[in-house]
């Protein structure tokens, strides 16, 4: 927040004079963190506090204020940021309406959260529990065979638009080469319901590994076990009891569950068994199915993920360097993924034999 109010002061016309008069908080001339106790927990509260109250003003001064065309971009998005990191991670302190100053760190985190002052389009990236990275995320195409990129697009990191399966779409709508496509290849992030439907409508073979399915009791009963039939409306559970799909495709089993000798193994619910069947159910179990039954299916997906998973190699380069962008802002990190994926596509070209004979590329 500190590193925020100092942006308006310095990109804001008239806003030195206004932090000067209302902000005490801190020495906003100084870059470094507040001289306090950090392991005393009401120092703590009492500087979140403080900031929240020196930039609630601040903002409201400068909001309505008229800027001339120079200045008005810088100045708008330096007053927004500030807005919005004042709000997103703090909240009423215990015992307090919000009314009387008393501000604490958020007890939760807020959606599509801002973690950079300095680039507000990067984000947290879980790849798992224990893995998290701060930036963005880059979505490839990637030819199996030859491992040349064929579309890229860099998104923020965070939100179900910017989703592997939903930004796989785009990647193939961009595709130049997809009139040749018959199969597309994927890991388990694009075994959703949605890119499945799409592959389907495109007429396109999915090679994806299905998402894996996780019982409610370890090594129980699986969504598999229960029959579905979509005609009748109806499901049907191991133990052969059958209830209706609700309109929100919802099953519940409720008292039918009491003395069902599969209780144990099939759920810990006080209420019984209760079902939330995705919109695309019918083509999850196929994947599964498939993929549970098909030794060329799985073979094929085998064979091709190396390749690509090399190209992804090339595209962070040697110790991960290149995963440390060089710019800010999406627009000019997407340039530069796009800039980076023509260049490795044209070494590879010429590592695979390119030549140019009677004014023809080829390769050998």
């Amino acid at each position: 927040m500190i590193a925020a109010i100092r942006r308006v002061r310095r990109e804001v016309p008239g806003a030195a004079s206004i932090v000067a008069e209302l902000c005490t908080a801190h020495d906003y001339d100084d870059p470094g963190k507040p001289a306090i106790a950090w392991d005393d927990k009401p120092a703590r509260e009492a500087l979140v506090s403080a900031l929240v109250n020196d930039a609630t003003p601040v903002v409201n001064a400068l909001s309505g204020n008229e800027f001339d065309e120079e200045a008005r971009d810088k100045a708008e998005q330096a007053l927004a940021l500030l807005a919005l990191i004042a709000g997103q991670d703090v909240e009423p302190a215990e015992g307090s309406d919000g009314t009387d100053g008393r501000w604490r760190i958020a007890r939760k985190v807020a959606k599509d959260r801002v973690i950079s002052v300095v680039d507000p389009d990067t984000r947290h990236v879980h790849k798992s529990v224990a893995s998290r990275q701060d930036g963005y995320k880059a979505h490839l195409a990637v030819e199996p065979d030859t491992g040349l990129v064929t579309a890229a697009r860099l998104t923020k990191g965070t939100g179900t638009d910017n989703h592997e399966a939903t930004v796989a779409g785009s990647l193939l709508d961009t595709d130049t080469a997809l009139r040749e496509v018959r199969e597309v290849l994927g890991d388990s992030a694009y075994g959703t319901g949605e890119f499945r439907a799409d592959l389907a409508r495109r007429e396109l073979t999915a090679v994806i590994k299905p998402l894996p399915l996780r019982p409610a009791v370890e090594g129980g009963v699986t969504m598999d076990d229960f029959l579905v039939d979509e005609v009748a409306g109806s499901v049907t559970c191991p133990n052969g009891v059958t209830k209706h799909i609700t309109a929100k495709r919802a099953v519940t089993f409720g008292v039918a569950c009491r003395n069902c000798p599969l209780r144990t193994r099939c759920t810990t619910s006080e209420q019984g068994r209760i079902l939330r069947l995705h919109e695309h159910d019918a083509l999850l179990r196929q994947a599964r199915h498939h993929w549970r039954s098909d030794p060329d299916l799985r073979a094929t997906y085998r064979q091709h993920r190396p390749m690509v998973e090399r190209s992804i190699s090339w595209l962070i380069g040697p110790k991960g360097r290149c995963r440390k962008l060089r710019y800010r802002g999406i627009d000019a990190s997407n340039q530069w993924l796009h800039r980076r994926a023509a260049a490795l596509n044209l070494r590879r070209l010429l590592n695979l034999g390119l030549t140019r004979t009677a004014g023809t590329w080829a390769i050998a």
